[in-house]
């Protein structure tokens, strides 16, 4: 790192601008800007202190940072029910800017809370809900903070909508056959909560068309049918068969339906005597 020696003038540096402090799943990033007018060469230091405190603390990893580079302060903001502000110095060796400070900043309400993964699957006339919270939710601090984790349920077809309490893993009373789907935020602690994708099931199967169905029974009938006709077919042509064979020759002289029962009685009498 580059320090410097002696007191190096302040005021002359211009100061840093938008500085602004950002956070995600309780990680604070300090942002920050040259001033116009800053010349080459020049480095930052970051500070930071409680609104209850006046005394300024250094950040040890955010000495003599470059411009571009960022400040992290998830170590120094270790309560987050407290309000913190940080502050920016740009410096050379012979010369310094005057602070520039951010807003007051509070990790429970300023932070902003990834979105929990959400599963859904239909049980008939409900949802079961699968959860995944995300992992700094669970630290030890904040456990207990996350209760009022709320679900959207809003049916698809017309976007009536409803909620249901984080306690509630499945969700009864709903119409069957239908599309519903679901997304997860927290509230009301963290106002900046960003809610999960919408996840989209059917309470239960989807219902089939009733045409479509009626169409295929009658389709399996006709195939039926014309399977019975044909099997009567080719057993009269099998029982004729097997006539003419047995029939002397003499006698195998019928040519419609009326003879061949003839012939059968005939052939029946001539078996019956022998």
């Amino acid at each position: 790192h580059w320090c410097w020696t002696g007191t190096p003038a302040v005021g002359i540096l211009p100061k840093p601008v938008n500085v602004s402090l950002t956070s995600l799943n309780f990680s604070y990033i300090l942002k920050w800007q040259a001033g116009p007018g800053t010349p080459p060469g020049v480095y930052y230091n970051v500070e930071y202190t409680t609104d209850r405190k006046q005394s300024w603390k250094p950040v040890p990893a955010c000495v003599a940072l470059r411009a571009g580079q960022t400040c992290d302060l998830t170590r120094a903001f270790k309560d987050p029910f407290d309000h913190y502000v940080a502050r920016v110095q740009a410096f050379t060796a012979t010369q310094r800017s005057s602070w520039t400070v951010s807003d007051s900043f509070q990790p429970l309400s300023d932070t902003v809370i990834g979105p929990p993964d959400v599963a859904v699957s239909g049980c008939g006339n409900c949802l079961i809900l699968h959860l995944t919270l995300p992992e700094v939710l669970a630290s030890e601090h904040l456990k207990d903070s996350h209760t009022d984790l709320i679900f959207h349920v809003r049916r698809t077809r017309d976007g009536a909508e409803v909620c249901r309490p984080y306690t509630q893993t499945v969700i009864s009373y709903l119409q069957t056959g239908v599309e519903y789907c679901v997304t997860a935020s927290v509230r009301p602690h963290f106002s900046k909560a960003i809610p999960s994708e919408p996840q989209c099931a059917f309470t239960s199967p989807p219902p089939r068309n009733l045409l479509y169905m009626l169409v295929v029974l009658l389709g399996a009938f006709c195939a039926l049918a014309f399977l019975l006709v044909a099997l009567v077919i080719y057993g009269s042509r099998l029982t004729f068969s097997v006539l003419k064979t047995r029939l002397p020759k003499s006698l195998v002289t019928a040519t419609n339906q009326s003879d061949l029962i003839s012939l059968s009685i005939t052939l029946m009498i001539q078996t019956a005597y022998v």
